[in-house]
């Protein structure tokens, strides 16, 4: 499933061809969405937004499209006319004078106005978005100590997106890896100094793959690899997907283990349950 950083790269290639722009055509595969397409004919595309794994392309009548791409849904930006050789089944069509936006397989779509967008049974149970500019490491660090949350699992906390929107199963792996903190680490156990770690590493991880597009590496290391002629694929992740392989900082071999039903991939030194902890 897509994370935060690709869902906002997603947004900002859709807000390239809408943003500013009017729809001279509109078109849904859901019925219960069809009544909506001649309302939005003619109306302007104000921005795209997102909110975690959310999308939501803003109108200047109030309305928004939401749009979760869940596990399957892909955008698909064509000009206008041509279509992508795709066997998806095409939920929406947004047209303007010359480009098109195509949302592909998604079902998890709705047309809402600002209030129902405030009780959407999805977005309103949101925790902040993992890239939003106004979130700071403090502001996250005072988070793991609510009483919510200090009491949980990293591993079950980092995949709970009412705690922090936009983190899935990649991003949980390498954070917690950077971090130098075992999954099973609760935040009420960890120093501050520890906590405070985490808390930068989670922003730093994040922003990292949306600036490079899913690339999780530091730049140090991944010119060091490309050097070596390493592919994306081998300097993409420090642990995830790379099981038995060996980890960049200590040469342990990288495990999986199953958290919370999902794959998590770890360094059994550099993460052991007592080490790094203490700040």
């Amino acid at each position: 499933m897509p994370e935060g950083p690709e869902i906002r790269r997603a947004a900002d290639r859709i807000a390239a061809v809408l943003a500013g722009r009017r729809l001279e055509e509109v078109w849904f595969g859901l019925p219960r969405l069809e009544r909506f397409a001649d309302e939005l004919v003619g109306c302007r595309v104000d921005r795209v937004d997102t909110h975690g794994k959310a999308l939501l392309i803003r109108f200047d009548l109030g309305l928004s499209l939401f749009a979760h791409n869940q596990l399957y849904g892909v955008w698909y930006l064509r000009k206008r006319g041509e279509l992508p050789r795709t066997g998806r089944r095409l939920r929406v069509a947004l047209h303007t004078e010359t480009d098109t936006a195509l949302l592909y397989s998604a079902s998890d779509i709705a047309v809402l106005t600002p209030d129902e967008e405030l009780f959407h049974p999805y977005l309103s149970r949101l925790g902040p978005d993992v890239l939003d500019p106004a979130l700071t490491w403090r502001d996250l660090s005072r988070r793991l100590s609510l009483p919510a949350f200090r009491r949980r699992s990293l591993a079950a906390l980092y995949l709970d997106q009412g705690f922090l929107a936009g983190i899935g199963n990649y991003l949980r792996s390498e954070i917690l890896f950077a971090a130098g903190l075992h999954p099973g680490s609760r935040p009420q156990d960890l120093p501050l100094r520890t906590r405070n770690r985490l808390a930068r590493q989670t922003l730093l991880i994040a922003q990292r793959a949306y600036a490079t597009g899913g690339v999780t590496n530091p730049e140090a290391r991944v010119a060091a690899l490309k050097s070596r002629g390493v592919k994306r694929a081998g300097y993409r992740f420090a642990v995830f997907a790379r099981a038995g392989k060996d980890c960049p900082v200590c040469a342990t071999r990288i495990e999986r283990i199953e958290a919370g039903a999902r794959r998590l991939y770890l360094c059994p030194r550099c993460q052991c349950p007592d080490s790094r902890q203490e700040g």
